[in-house]
């Protein structure tokens, strides 16, 4: 369903033409830690999609197929997600119902079809939803530090994908779930500090490398332009 015909018509969306062009800048330059457009940095997007973009190219050549072949990926392993995660809540019908369901929608359809951000910035804040939930489930064992784990490596890949807003929209849906409950249900400190390391160790692989290499500048432009 995804990946059949995706590089048939054109790149026609602005931001389409400008992430597939930012991973074609990444293997003309060797440069894959800095975003850039028209060879300019651009501090919009960190650089994960771009990267995932980059390998399509190399693997199928700088085209349309390659630009949109990470989100058709991505479409495949959200309906095993929705299947397994839907099994595991009620029963395995349920799974393949809210799998199928998924996939008949018209507008996933079409993101998977696409080469924007959005379908891997999604995947990863549903995953960190889904953990953050199970951890607060599980919110005084082992199972709760495990999953908290797992929260703050799918925030980080959330952040590497699209910024800081990774990490707000996981933690308002906190905020929201704790006011729920009239602020009653008690934090576990060990799992937020878990979240915390396992989201900075993620993020870091990006700016602590950039940081080493080019010093403080493109990091602390990008942080100013995500501020703004």
């Amino acid at each position: 369903f995804f990946i059949p015909f995706l590089g048939s018509v054109h790149l026609f969306d602005w931001d389409e033409i400008n992430f597939a062009e930012s991973a074609r800048e990444m293997i003309v330059t060797g440069n894959f830690s800095r975003v850039q457009i028209d060879f300019h940095p651009f501090w919009e997007k960190p650089p994960l999609f771009f990267w995932t973009q980059a390998l399509g190219m190399k693997l199928f050549g700088i085209n349309e197929f390659a630009a949109r072949f990470p989100n058709a990926i991505i479409g495949i392993l959200t309906l095993i997600t929705l299947y397994l995660i839907g099994k595991r809540l009620y029963d395995e019908k349920f799974g393949l119902i809210w799998a199928l369901a998924y996939l008949g929608s018209f507008l996933p359809h079409i993101y998977f079809k696409s080469g924007i951000i959005d379908p891997l910035f999604n995947f990863f804040i549903f995953l960190t939803v889904i953990f953050l939930a199970r951890s607060i489930k599980e919110n005084d064992n082992d199972k709760g530090l495990k999953f908290a784990l797992f929260a703050g490596i799918s925030a980080g890949l959330a952040t590497l994908t699209k910024g800081p807003v990774g990490l707000l929209i996981a933690g308002i849906s906190v905020l929201v779930y704790w006011a729920s409950v009239k602020f009653k249900k008690r934090l576990n400190w060990r799992n937020i500090l878990a979240f915390s390391i396992s989201c900075l160790v993620i993020t870091s692989l990006w700016f602590v490398p950039e940081m080493i290499n080019n010093g403080f500048w493109f990091i602390r432009e990008f942080l100013k332009y995500q501020a703004e």
